[in-house]
């Protein structure tokens, strides 16, 4: 495109009767003010353009020109989606700009839609001849590689063959691959310190670098990052400084009902082409979705649009209705809530829906949504059609295959449904394990991933994060430990075991101490996938939790299997009011269907259910441990101790260690002046839970000089190990006040 043919398009796209004068279109297309008034007089001569009498002189689009460009899909996007029009035109400006764009940096909350703007952006420039047609677009978000910072930086700038050991061959980067075209670098503020930088070197001399080259390389390619945090406070100042271009995306909530009735129409259109079918939206659905609240924004409302879909879909195909037909009293509660608003949202409801409509019809013959993701797969809907087929098979009835089907389908949109992402909370483990132990989990596991070519995933980066941040601890101390299995790893897994040994040496460089090979052994399991050492290598011990309450244990059990991302932890509920001798029976109902030779661990609270595992052990002939005043990080300690293959006693062992070292951890914590202060003491015949969340209570409500007393949250439960706490704080203050408060409630 030459100096006059986007002069001529930036006046095309100017919404009808606007006028711009020279030195205006100078400074937005950058061309100089004498070469925009050359161009404009020869496009006056040509008829294509005229211009005012007044001064400033303004420039007009002819009335007779072909105006095509002006009702382009980027125009007809605009008319439905107004909130977007001050972002769509700075988007035109951004791919307009000359020679090749202007990089841009898109902002908005999760689920606005950046990727969809982004790909808007691509396809604008395919339409302006800014790109060519076959020019490539990628979508990359950089979420994925976040719990590795240096094989995000190297996904996105290649690799150097040698660059470390695993890089067996030169690896084309996502810069070189889009060569030509523009590349989506979404949650660009998970990019590591280092890789922002080698991103400002490209931006900002066109020079990049593969990993462990030395070679200046150089790409065509237009950059366009996103991100849901501010860029003032997640990305350096001389990244930003590169991308002068700022686009926001308002949230779902600050944009127009009128917007929002074009999505869920467009979302339903989307759906009955999907599914090759006419669907049915009562009156009352249209009006839920129109206000219920979205947190997650166009992205939930898409997907919840296909929950409600999905199921009226089941409920067709066993027979429940003729047709694919949606009423709001089949909706999840939280949408259904939208028909409860204020009564401005039903005066905005008749104007937008009206009232004599029952139901809306939308079919899946016509033209393809515009600006809809139309890679989706149909497959919610095939599963829902195999599962039936298998379902009949076994010769289940209708009802219960119905429930089925529903439980099925809201499992697969729970992470919509929930609003939760699959991300690491590296901020978390920043504070469990502190900055220079994650430095060093990050060295393991990006060695780890490339050596082995496999992508470490969010539960097993947790799992193998806790587990080096033990293994350091226990080197500390001058604590062993023996891998039973380390023998049969070696013979069934040398390469796993290999690298293995050089994340050891990796560890050992970290910590300055030597590390026994046995620990290489464990660390080789986390690049093992669960059907290769399952049964091969040996069978884990067993982990039962119980404990009194409603829902106590199982609620501990299901925490400690989300977070490490396995349904392992057994728990047993013991009601107040139930005989311990039928918690037992449960308890050996458990043992049977779950029977293990390699022994269980019984976690409990306290009272009779410390006896259980001598009963256990007598009539099933296996090896079993008890430890009681069970906390959820027993439960989680243990679990991930057993995943790994560690033997009863060295789980037993590990478990018990976590109280001895949280009693370090405090003692580390305790200034060195606190023998002349007073101490208050709370505690709590639950645990210490109670006690600590006394303490936050009395650091709320109680005004008290802190250089004279301090509060100490301790456990009651163990008389024994209470009193022992008493003598030591009294050993170590001058003078003792103690403030027992009790809490008989049952958790």
């Amino acid at each position: 495109m030459n100096r006059k043919e986007k002069i001529y398009t930036y006046l095309l796209n100017q919404p009808e009767g606007t006028g711009l004068d020279a030195q205006t279109i100078s400074s937005i297309l950058n061309i100089s003010r004498a070469n925009v008034s050359h161009e404009l007089n020869n496009l006056c001569k040509e008829g294509k353009v005229y211009k005012s009498s007044g001064r400033p002189v303004l420039y007009f689009v002819s009335k007779d020109q072909n105006t095509t460009l002006k009702s382009s899909k980027i125009d007809e996007f605009v008319k439905n989606n107004i909130s977007l029009k001050q972002a769509v035109e700075q988007m035109k400006a951004a791919i307009l700009y000359p020679p090749k764009g202007m990089n841009c940096l898109i902002l908005g909350e999760s689920g606005v839609g950046k990727s969809m703007f982004a790909s808007l952006m691509h396809e604008y420039a395919i339409e302006m001849k800014v790109k060519n047609e076959n020019s490539p677009f990628i979508i990359f978000n950089c979420a994925d590689y976040s719990n590795n910072p240096q094989l995000l930086t190297s996904q996105i700038f290649g690799v150097k063959k040698g660059a470390y050991t695993g890089a067996e061959e030169n690896k084309t980067g996502l810069i070189e691959k889009a060569n030509g075209g523009i590349l989506f670098l979404d949650e660009v503020h998970r990019l590591p310190p280092e890789g922002q930088e080698a991103l400002f070197m490209y931006l900002d001399t066109g020079y990049f670098r593969r990993i462990g080259d030395n070679e200046n390389r150089t790409s065509d390619v237009l950059i366009i990052a996103a991100t849901t945090e501010n860029p003032d406070s997640v990305l350096l100042k001389t990244f930003t400084r590169r991308i002068p271009m700022i686009i926001n995306i308002p949230s779902l909530k600050n944009r127009t009902l009128e917007e929002r009735l074009f999505l869920i129409k467009s979302f339903f259109k989307h759906e009955s082409m999907r599914l090759n079918r006419d669907i049915y939206v009562s009156l009352n659905t249209i009006r839920a979705f129109l206000s219920y609240d979205c947190p997650n924004n166009i992205g939930q409302l898409k997907s919840d649009i296909q929950l409600v879909c999905a199921k009226a879909y089941s409920e067709f195909l066993t027979n429940i209705r003729p047709d694919v037909r949606i009423y709001s009293g089949s909706l999840p509660s939280y949408i259904r809530e939208g028909l409860y608003k204020e009564k401005e949202h039903r005066i905005m409801w008749n104007k937008l829906v009206g009232e004599d409509i029952e139901f809306f019809k939308f079919s899946n013959s016509g033209d393809n949504i515009p600006y809809i993701d139309s890679n989706d797969n149909n497959s919610i809907y095939e599963i829902i059609e195999q599962k039936l087929d298998e379902l009949k098979s076994k010769g289940i009835s209708d009802i219960n295959i119905e429930n089925i089907l529903e439980k099925d389908i809201t499992r697969y949109f729970s992470k919509y449904i929930s609003g939760v992402t699959d991300e690491i909370n590296r901020k978390s483990l920043f504070n469990i394990l502190g900055k220079d132990v994650l430095e060093c989990v990050d060295k393991v596991v990006y060695f780890m991933s490339m050596s082995s070519k496999i992508n470490i995933s969010s539960n097993m980066y947790i799992a193998l994060a806790l587990h080096i941040d033990t293994l350091i601890k226990r080197v500390n101390t001058n604590k062993s430990i023996v891998n039973p299995q380390i023998n049969k790893i070696k013979q069934l897994y040398p390469k796993e075991f290999k690298i293995a040994l050089e994340a050891k040496r990796i560890i050992e460089d970290f910590i300055h101490h030597p590390i026994p090979d046995d620990e290489a052994g464990y660390l080789a399991i986390f690049l093992l996938p669960e059907e290769k050492y399952g049964q091969k290598l040996f069978e884990k011990v067993k982990i039962i939790l119980i404990a009194h309450g409603e829902s106590t244990a199982t609620s501990m059990a299901d925490v400690s299997n989300k977070l490490l991302g396995e349904d392992y932890v057994i728990g047993i509920n013991a009601p107040i009011e139930i005989n311990p001798l039928k918690i037992l029976d449960e308890l050996r109902k458990v043992i049977k269907e779950n029977f293990c030779t390699s022994g269980y661990l019984i976690l409990v609270d306290m009272g009779s259910l410390t006896t259980f595992g001598e009963i256990i052990e007598k009539e099933f002939n296996v090896p079993v441990k008890v430890i009681p005043l069970v906390s959820t990080l027993h439960v989680l300690e243990a679990t991930r101790k057993a995943l790994l293959g560690f033997s009863l006693d060295d789980i037993y062992k590990e478990v018990l260690s976590v109280n001895s070292q949280m009693e370090l951890n405090r003692n580390l914590r305790e200034p060195n002046n606190n023998k002349n202060k007073f101490a208050i003491i709370t505690a709590c015949l639950t645990g210490e839970g109670g006690s600590v969340a006394l303490k936050s209570f009395l650091n709320k409500n109680l005004k008290f000089d802190k250089d004279i007393f301090e509060i100490i949250p301790l456990n009651c439960i163990d008389v024994k190990y209470f009193t022992q706490q008493i003598k030591k704080y009294r050993k170590k203050r001058k003078y003792f006040l103690l403030s027992l408060l009790l809490k008989l409630i049952w958790i």
